[in-house]
């Protein structure tokens, strides 16, 4: 499991995509962001991880099939309570 201060390795085994969603979940359980609140935008994630948009929205839906996050049109992506 990757830990929250963890890089994005383009040579590893797992896809980038989930290396992120593993990245931003643990960066969640440390309280990164709290329940309710919004989390990074997509522009600062792909910033941050040097990934495409793509990538950060597939991280992205990946984590709110999980139930680990919402998004709200025009407004952002929350953690979900």
């Amino acid at each position: 499991m990757l830990g929250p201060d963890n890089e994005i390795d383009h040579e590893g085994r797992l896809a980038p995509y989930r290396q992120l969603a593993e990245i931003l979940k643990a960066r969640i359980a440390r309280g990164d962001w709290q329940p309710g609140r919004p989390m990074a935008s997509e522009s600062q994630l792909m910033q941050q991880y040097g990934l495409a948009r793509s990538t950060v929205r597939k991280s992205v839906a990946l984590l709110v099939q999980e139930g680990i996050v919402e998004v709200e049109p025009r407004r952002g992506t929350y953690i979900a309570d």
